[in-house]
């Protein structure tokens, strides 16, 4: 017995009316992907994550600008589970933060289960469980790769690995007292003939609802699936809905969505400007020419360290060594003890690995290109006018 569709017109991701009124924001802070899809609408993110720590200034600036928001979720540009560290991290900070508004996340599934309890701890109110298959053998014909860890399996091997995933994922979200939402994409010729079977074996599991999405083929994909017409979707509908409560229609998750266009790294940084404190007082920055702020943070060999002195004006005050390169991610974690004193770094550029590990130490990278005098003084509010530091 399904449940009706009317016990879910509340909640803020499945009642139409709310999704018209409650403003959602996505915040993109998954680093990496765990499977890709064989056709177009599946290719692995080609955007950089943001840090927790960024996209969550994005979130307070937007919320700054006067804008409603009562849902925030990750759903990318890779996986949420793939990497849990900046998922949980930048659940909780939007969690102390604002305790009332909603969390949610999108997933395949690949070791959710395990981050079931601490998901519930957090508050996230639901799970979009993307399921487009519930054998291996189907999963196969779907998926180019599917990486349950950092190493590659064959395919076949993954495939039985995903589908005994979701299904341990949908039980302990369950179980977690989190609800679950499906979302199976319709694929003509692949999985179109098989929804009923997701859509039957998801609510034995106890899933709450589902969502029939349909494959959308971008440009130059004749080899790939067509877009299934109305008739098709109209025949999966049903049977899917002998099983399980269905959304109305499916509608684009990017609806209702608010704030402007997701920031690139660059922009991020610059949005919510990082803040001196009394533990971090200093400024942070690398250069070829002591003037711009124009180097790659892993061909630094200097840095250059900015700050208050005792008659207030912010100078350069020490240049420092950076660690040698070659040792890993033990560079950056040395270099975050070497600027411990400092609340921002500027940088050119800089990979994700040592921004997430500078990040969770307290560190924030901002990736700029301008004059570093300049970017100091905005940095601390403007500086004193008619003084310059002498050196």
């Amino acid at each position: 017995m399904t449940t009706p569709l009317s016990e879910y017109a509340s909640h803020p991701c499945f009642g139409m009316a709310s999704r018209q009124t409650v403003g959602r924001l996505h915040l993109p802070v998954a680093p990496r992907a765990n499977a890709m899809i064989r056709f177009g609408n599946g290719k692995a993110q080609s955007e950089p994550a943001m840090m927790p720590e960024e996209a969550v200034g994005w979130m307070e600036q937007t919320l700054g600008e006067g804008v409603e928001v009562g849902i925030v979720g990750i759903s990318g540009p890779g996986d949420p589970m793939a990497v849990p560290e900046p998922t949980i991290r930048t659940l909780r900070m939007v969690r102390d933060k604002h305790p009332d508004i909603s969390l949610c996340l999108t997933t395949i599934g690949l070791g959710a289960d395990l981050y079931a309890p601490e998901l519930a701890e957090l508050g996230v109110s639901h799970v979009t469980l993307l399921v487009d298959a519930v054998t291996p053998a189907v999963a196969e014909t779907l998926y180019a790769w599917i990486r349950p860890g950092r190493k590659t399996v064959p395919l076949g091997d993954s495939a039985k690995v995903l589908v005994e995933e979701q299904a341990k994922a949908v039980a302990a979200f369950k179980q977690a007292g989190i609800t679950v939402k499906i979302n199976t994409t319709v694929y003509p010729g692949y999985n179109a003939d098989h929804v009923e079977d997701i859509a039957s074996a998801m609510a034995g599991l106890g899933a709450d609802i589902m969502a029939v999405v349909p494959y959308w083929p971008g440009e130059d994909e004749d080899e790939f699936p067509a877009k299934p017409d109305m008739e098709l979707l109209a025949e999966v509908r049903d049977k899917a809905a002998r099983h399980i409560s269905l959304m109305p229609a499916w509608e684009e998750c990017g609806e209702g969505l608010v704030g402007r266009k997701t920031p690139d790294a660059k922009e991020a940084a610059t949005m919510a400007l990082p803040k001196p404190t009394k533990d971090r007082p200093n400024v942070a920055a690398v250069s070829s020419n002591g003037m711009d702020v124009d180097l790659h943070l892993g061909h630094a060999v200097k840095i250059l360290v900015y700050g208050p002195r005792e008659d207030g004006l912010n100078c350069l005050l020490e240049t420092r060594e950076a660690p040698e390169p070659g040792s890993g991610s033990s560079r950056w974690e040395t270099l975050a003890e070497l600027l411990s004193d400092c609340f921002v770094l500027l940088t050119a550029s800089a990979g994700q690995n040592p921004r997430e590990i500078l990040s969770r130490s307290g560190l924030n990278v901002m990736i700029t290109d301008g004059e570093i005098s300049s970017t100091v003084d905005v940095l601390y509010g403007g500086g004193r006018k008619g003084k310059k530091c002498k050196k």
